[in-house]
């Protein structure tokens, strides 16, 4: 990453943190899912997105696939790409977190180093980690987009969980067995952390 120019000074805004909590009801935040190619990060990230939005709620999702066909659309997937991707998109959602959404982001975010980067471009306990524990054969088994097939025949290089690794968190706000458990269990999981944590504001 280029460091900011020495002319690049931060402005700070009239609006606090806890008047946009009043404003909308709730207090933004990030939520971090990672975990293997399949282990159902996008699909639970869209389930929390529908049930947040149906309590009243402002949620939106930042899905892997979908940045890379804008913001991280000149990126590849070599270690420094990767960390470059999660980089960016946790700055954003950071920015998104302080103007009170509670942003779902689903990557594979394979590194520590990387996640831990991006819990520090979110506000002090606004940032959670969500671990999508699931066994590595249970996602080559599910294989919807077909990625594992081709990278045991050598076709995709630097594939996480075959020829790049995966360091699993080592402290994260939650675990998913979402190999096991219905995904109405894992939407439940998360807003009920959520809830927990004060993001959700009570009465609502």
């Amino acid at each position: 990453m280029v460091p900011p120019s020495p002319n690049v000074v931060r402005q700070r805004g009239q609006v606090s943190a806890d008047e946009r909590a009043e404003v909308l009801g709730q207090r933004g935040a990030v939520v971090w899912l990672t975990g293997f190619s399949g282990a159902g990060k996008s699909t639970i990230a869209f389930a929390v997105e529908r049930a947040l939005i149906d309590g009243g709620f402002m949620a939106f999702v930042l899905d892997g696939d979908n940045v890379r066909h804008g913001l991280c659309a000149d990126l590849g997937f070599s270690a420094v790409d990767r960390d470059e991707n999660v980089r960016r998109v946790g700055e954003v959602a950071g920015l998104m977190s302080e103007a009170g959404v509670i942003v779902i982001a689903s990557f594979i975010s394979p590194f520590r180093e990387g996640r831990r980067k991006a819990r520090l471009a979110a506000a002090p306990g606004r940032f959670f980690e969500v671990f999508l524990d699931t066994p590595l054969s249970i996602c080559e088994q599910r294989d919807p987009k077909g990625l594992y097939e081709k990278a045991r025949a050598g076709q995709i290089a630097d594939f996480t969980g075959i020829s790049s690794p995966y360091e699993p968190p080592l402290d994260p706000e939650l675990v998913l067995a979402s190999g096991t458990l219905a995904l109405e269990a894992c939407v439940e999981q998360v807003v009920d952390m959520l809830s927990d944590a004060g993001v959700l504001k009570a009465g609502r």
